[in-house]
């Protein structure tokens, strides 16, 4: 863990912190450079992204720890498991709530750091209503405002992007938990993010909103969800189809860019410093003062430093994949089209497809979630308990 910096930021201790940081993650520092390891297997990948996750745990303990013996009653013990009796349901997350909490109790289990979300935000809990345990999470924010693979399946134009990408959200996590997840459920949860129920949702929660910046009303329909792979080429979302349609079109790969490798410790002494040294990008007043979001932060202060901005690339790509949820999505987001051809997916037709499909052909021979205990997945209990 990075030592804390004084009050006053010293420049040249917080350059030094930096580079180390990077080396003890795992990156190589070559002529002023950042380069990955050179073998990036999944397993390697997760170590990388170890310190950002063991930061983000540590930051949440507060809030949590004391609750976590609570918390783990949602989490189901492979004996609670009745693999035929199986029936999700999809649980919005509203703000403030226990929902909320165990949400982000649950994501602190990701194998790499799970943000918040940015701006828009839903969220969802995919619960059994068999034993009333957690399946798995669905997290949708903004998408990013330029993402070359996306753009180029759309075939935007700047003019387009800026009035369309409205319809538009980004899953920033997607996945199931175990014991779940040794039944492949993450295929489910991913198929789940495709559901009526979510667009229906989105059109309840941002149908009349008007925008911030654009002043414009949204009209409430989410016809295309975007997301990445956590750890290069993803298993779960290749070849994922509701019968003969290709649910998570593969698009491209990322660049290889993000902010999880300041994310350790690091990211409060380099926003301090860039508070005290740096201007934030003009921008216009409704936007509110100070730095956009965490990449800002870090491009201004890098060069500040004596650093290039270009490390925001890490190297790490990650395969881009878009899931529309209309027969004309491309052709709306263009302009070309002002009405949407739904694809009408409800929770029971996606789960029965995927139970038969996926779930009771691993049942038949794969037993593992038998022996999972809900309490091999405490996080600070086991510790204190000296399991962990």
């Amino acid at each position: 863990m990075i030592a804390s910096m004084n009050a006053e930021i010293d420049g040249f201790e917080l350059r030094e912190s930096i580079i180390q940081s990077l080396r003890a993650q795992g990156f190589r520092v070559r002529n002023g450079s950042i380069l990955p390891p050179k073998e990036l297997s999944k397993e390697r990948i997760r170590e990388l992204h170890e310190t950002a996750v063991e930061h983000r745990v540590e930051r949440a303990k507060e809030g949590i720890f004391r609750k976590e013996s609570e918390l783990l009653q949602h989490i189901a013990s492979g004996n609670e498991i009745v693999p035929t009796k199986i029936c999700p349901r999809l649980v919005e997350v509203l703000h403030d709530s226990d929902e909320e909490l165990l949400f982000r109790y649950a994501s602190l289990h990701w194998s790499i750091p799970v943000s918040s979300g940015y701006g828009r935000r839903l969220r969802f809990l995919v619960v059994d209503d068999h034993n009333k345990k957690l399946i798995g999470l669905i997290g949708l924010g903004d998408p990013v405002y330029s993402l070359g693979p996306r753009d180029e399946w759309v075939g935007w134009t700047l003019s387009d992007r800026k009035k369309r990408l409205g319809n538009v959200m980004d899953a920033f996590v997607l996945g199931a938990v175990p014991p779940y997840s040794f039944l492949l459920c993450g295929k489910l949860v991913a198929m789940l993010a495709a559901s009526d129920t979510v667009r229906h949702a989105f059109k309840r929660k941002y149908g009349g909103a008007r925008s911030v910046i654009r002043r414009k009303v949204h009209d409430g329909r989410l016809a295309l969800i975007t997301t990445t792979s956590a750890l290069g080429r993803s298993s779960v979302y290749n070849r994922l189809r509701l019968g003969e349609r290709l649910l998570y079109k593969s698009v491209g790969f990322t660049k290889g860019s993000g902010e999880f490798h300041f994310s350790n410790g690091l990211y409060g002494a380099l926003t301090q410093f860039a508070e005290e040294n740096c201007e934030p990008t003009a921008k216009q007043e409704r936007w509110g003062t100070g730095f956009r979001n965490r990449r800002e932060v870090i491009k201004k202060c890098l060069p500040a430093l004596g650093l290039s901005s270009d490390w925001v690339y890490h190297g790490i790509e990650r395969e881009v994949f878009v899931i529309p949820l209309a027969r004309n999505t491309p052709e709306f987001l263009r302009g070309q089209h002002s009405r949407l051809m739904w694809y009408h997916q409800s929770e029971t037709r996606i789960f029965e497809y995927f139970r038969d499909r996926w779930m009771l052909p691993r049942f038949s021979w794969d037993e593992r979630f038998r022996s999972w205990s809900k309490n091999d997945w405490a996080i600070w209990l086991n510790k204190e308990n000296g399991r962990g």
